[in-house]
């Protein structure tokens, strides 16, 4: 196994390094405190063309595969943008693949180039208020009217909603109590958001404040047929196509806050002086620090398998999520060390390691907590008796 690193790929890590040089720890905690959308930073990698660096070129994109997309997103939340600036632009690098996947050719004529130029933004709409991990009991349903579908419903935790002109949409077409299966009756549909009969609540959380979550509601909202993703009642399965590559996305993120939190950690233990002498030699201080490091790098190891398996088209649901789970693990830790590291000051948001904190958290959360990793590895890896 060679692990000497491809060219282009080095290449990209200096390229978005230096691009995310004009975007500071004091940028991104102004937008964080302001609850402000990063345009600038946004603007900034669609004209450099990062935006569209997974979406196939005849659509506008570069055609590169998902460990490049995971390189991108891993050097922006490593800049210390973190999950602020890396949410700004996940969606748009890779929340539009059911459309490349299983979208008609007019759909992707018409969708992708503007959303590969950072032009469309276009939010997710999956989960509801008791519909979380259990996707199969969403009650938002769309009936089908002539040419249009009539959607009603709610969905909570929608990204970027007030940004966004179109939504991916999740919803019933079948009742769940009318399916041979849960997991059949549910379709995706490419839906408006800027209209009249959707409304769009803010929703109040601890981190990551400059890239809202929402609670929307639809109240019967019109989506042409036209607008539908494949096939009637075969959403959920398109979901299914880019579950991994997801999982190692977000992985790369929280490997990227890491790396931003561990940095800033070993600076301050250089730097900082108590009894005549810096903290980080000590022990007490150094042997964490020295630990986060190795975690880290462990992380990135499974990181980069998965997405070496997926790009060769060959099955990685187990690095996948494995990935998701070793790198969500070390970069809190990293980022709770780092806060230790700091002591009183840790807390002080002058040091910013208190946001890394905030925004590691919901890597052990979403988009897939880690309590249902393991139950994905005690299943199908172990062979263990399915728990739920």
């Amino acid at each position: 196994m060679d692990f000497t690193e491809d060219p282009d790929h080095a290449l990209i890590r200096q390229s978005i390094a230096r691009l995310c040089e004009a975007f500071d720890d004091e940028y991104w905690s102004r937008c964080d405190s302001e609850h402000r959308f990063p345009w600038e930073f946004y603007r900034a990698l669609a004209e450099g063309g990062w935006i569209g660096i997974a979406m196939p070129e005849e659509y506008g994109g570069s055609g590169r595969g998902i460990n490049e997309a995971a390189i991108v997103l891993e050097e922006v939340a490593a800049s210390g943008a973190a999950m602020n600036g890396a949410s700004a632009i996940h969606l748009s690098i890779f929340g539009m693949h059911p459309v490349v996947r299983h979208g008609s050719e007019t759909m992707r004529r018409e969708y992708l180039p503007p959303v590969a130029r950072g032009d469309l933004h276009v939010a997710f709409g999956v989960t509801e208020p008791d519909a979380g991990a259990d996707t199969t009991r969403i009650r938002t349903f769309a009936r089908r009217e002539g040419d249009h579908y009539i959607v009603r419903g709610r969905k909570v935790w929608t990204s970027k909603a007030l940004e966004s002109d179109r939504v991916l949409l999740l919803v019933r077409t079948t009742p769940l109590e009318q399916c041979r299966r849960k997991t059949d009756g549910m379709t995706l549909l490419l839906a408006p958001l800027k209209r009249p009969e959707v409304r769009i609540s803010p929703i109040d959380k601890l981190g990551r404040n400059a890239v809202a979550s929402c609670e929307v509601v639809y109240d019967d909202l019109p989506v042409p047929v036209a607008d539908l993703v494949g096939e009637e009642g075969r959403g959920f399965h398109y979901l299914l196509d880019g579950l991994n590559a997801e999982r190692i996305l977000i992985a790369s993120e929280a490997l990227g806050i890491g790396r931003a939190a561990l940095r800033r950690a070993v600076r301050y233990a250089k730097d900082r002086v108590v009894f005549g002498r810096p903290i980080g030699q000590n022990q007490a201080i150094a042997f964490p620090l020295a630990e986060a490091r190795t975690r880290l790098d462990a992380a990135e190891l499974m990181i980069r398998k998965a997405a070496s398996l997926l790009d060769q088209g060959k099955p990685c649901g187990t690095e996948a999520n494995m990935a998701k789970w070793l790198a969500a693990d070390a970069a809190f830790q990293t980022a709770d060390q780092a806060v230790q590291t700091h002591g009183g000051f840790g807390y002080a948001c002058e040091y910013h390691v208190e946001r890394y904190w905030r925004e590691s958290r919901i890597m052990r959360i979403a988009p897939i907590s880690q309590e249902m990793i393991m139950n994905y590895v005690s299943e199908h890896v172990l062979g263990l008796p399915r728990s739920y």
